[in-house]
C-alpha cells in the first residue's frame, strides 16, 4: 500500500539548507510543509530499574501485529488507514547520525513490535535517509501491505527545477496535484506537514469545490512544551473535516530526556553542525526553566513505574484526533524505551494530566463554541 502526503515550505524559502532540517520556531500558524488508573506494578516495556508534500508509501518474512508488545493502531485522521500509534521517523539519523546497521537493526526491532509507520522526507541526509529506509524494506522483504512509510516533498535538490511545488517538480497547483497522484494510483491518501488551519481548511475547501481529493492528516510538532497548535486548532478540524495529527518531536529533540540540563553530550544531535539553534535553547534560560520543570516531573513517572520519555511520549497519545507519534532514535535501546509508553497511556489519567499541566503551566486556553 502506499500513501501521499504533500507540503510546501514557503515561510523558510529564505532560510539556509541546514536550518530548513531544524525549524527554530514553533510550527502553530505557520505555512507548512504539503504534507480508569491501572494498579499494575509491572515495570513497562524498556523501563530503566524495575511546508512540504508528504508522499506515503507502504513485505514480511515474519509479520508482527504488535500483539505481544500491546501496540495500539488508530485510525489516520478519518480515513480507513490504520496505522501504529508510535511510528519511526529519519530526521537526523538515517543517512547521517548512525550507520545503515544500526538503522536495519532499529526497523527490525520496530517493526516487530508491531510498529507500521516509517517517515522519512527527501530532503533528510540530502536524501541519504529515503535511500537508506528504501534499501532495508527492500532487503527486509516483509510484505508490502504490511507497512505505511511517509515522505515528504519540497526540498528535492540545489537546482531551481528541483525544490519547490512546481509542475516541474510536482504539480503547481496542490490539491489538484495530490489527487493527480492518487489517480495514478501512486498512493491512497496525502496530508499536510506544518500548514496552518486556515490554510488545510482552505485546501479542503478547494476539494469539495472541484470534487477533488482531501487530506487526512496534518504533520505537527507536539511535545510538553509546544502545544497551542495540536490542542487548540486540530481538534476542530479533526471533528469538522477528519483531519487527524501525525506529531513529531515528542522528547524536544532530546530536551525533554534531560540530556542537555548540564551539559552538551559529545554525539549528541545539539553538538552536530547545523544543529546551533539547539546548543543555544538548551543553555538559554527558556531551556533551563524547562530542565527544572522535566526534574519535576520525576516524581510523577516514579509513582506510575515509568520513566519521564515513556510519560512524555504517552501524555502525547492521549491528545485527542493524534493517530499517530513519529519516535526519533540512535539505537535499539532507546526504541525499546520509547515504545514502553503505550503501557503507560492508560494510566495518564485526568487527575495525572492535571498534575503535568500544574508544573508545565502551559496549559492552551481553550475557545468553547459559542454555539454550544
Amino acid at each position: 500500500m502506499q500513501v501521499s502526503f504533500a507540503c510546501t515550505e514557503q515561510t523558510l524559502r529564505s532560510r539556509t539548507s541546514e536550518d530548513r532540517l531544524c525549524p527554530t520556531r514553533p510550527s502553530g500558524g505557520q505555512n507548512g510543509g504539503n504534507m480508569g488508573q491501572m494498579k499494575q506494578r509491572t515495570p513497562p516495556l524498556g523501563t530503566k530499574n524495575p511546508n512540504q508534500v508528504l508522499p506515503i508509501i507502504s513485505n514480511i518474512l515474519r509479520e508482527s501485529t504488535g500483539k505481544s508488545t500491546g501496540m495500539k493502531y488508530r485510525n489516520l485522521g478519518k480515513s480507513g488507514l490504520r496505522v501504529s500509534c508510535l511510528g519511526l521517523g529519519t530526521w537526523v539519523t538515517f543517512g547521517s547520525q548512525i550507520s545503515d546497521e544500526v538503522a536495519e537493526n532499529i526497523m527490525t526491532v520496530a517493526y516487530e513490535n508491531g510498529v507500521n509507520l516509517f517517515d522519512t522526507a527527501e530532503v533528510y541526509a540530502a536524501g541519504r535517509a529515503e535511500k537508506t529506509l528504501g534499501n532495508i524494506l527492500k532487503k527486509k522483504e516483509w510484505r508490502r501491505s504490511s507497512y505505511v512509510v511517509t515522505t515528504k516533498i519540497y526540498w528535492g535538490g540545489q537546482a531551481e527545477t528541483e525544490r519547490g511545488l512546481s509542475r516541474k517538480h510536482i504539480i503547481e497547483e496542490i490539491v489538484r496535484a495530490m489527487t493527480f497522484v492518487i489517480n495514478q494510483g501512486l498512493a491512497m491518501y496525502w496530508g499536510t506537514s506544518r500548514w496552518g488551519a486556515m490554510e488545510i481548511m482552505e485546501a479542503y475547501s478547494v476539494a469539495r469545490q472541484f470534487n477533488l481529493i482531501p487530506p487526512v492528516c496534518e504533520q505537527a510538532e507536539y511535545h510538553l512544551f509546544q502545544r497551542e497548535k495540536v490542542e487548540t486548532q486540530l481538534p476542530e478540524l479533526y471533528h469538522k473535516i477528519g483531519v487527524g495529527s501525525m506529531t513529531w518531536s515528542p522528547l524536544a529533540c532530546g530536551l525533554i530526556t534531560g540530556k542537555y540540563a548540564d551539559t552538551i553530550p559529545e554525539k549528541s544531535r545539539a553538538s552536530f553542525k547545523g544543529y546551533h539553534w539547539l546548543k543555544e535553547k538548551a543553555v538559554s534560560d527558556e531551556g533551563k526553566k524547562q530542565h527544572i520543570k522535566v526534574k519535576d516531573l520525576h516524581p510523577i513517572a516514579e509513582r506510575l513505574h515509568c520513566t519521564v520519555t515513556q510519560l512524555a511520549i504517552a501524555w502525547c497519545l492521549r491528545s485527542e484526533g493524534v493517530s499517530s507519534v513519529l519516535l526519533g532514535v540512535s539505537n535499539c535501546d532507546q526504541l525499546i524505551e520509547n515504545l514502553g509508553s503505550i503501557q503507560v497511556l492508560s494510566q495518564i489519567t485526568p487527575p495525572i494530566v492535571g498534575e503535568i499541566d500544574q508544573i508545565l503551566g502551559n496549559k492552551p486556553n481553550i475557545k468553547k463554541d459559542s454555539r454550544a
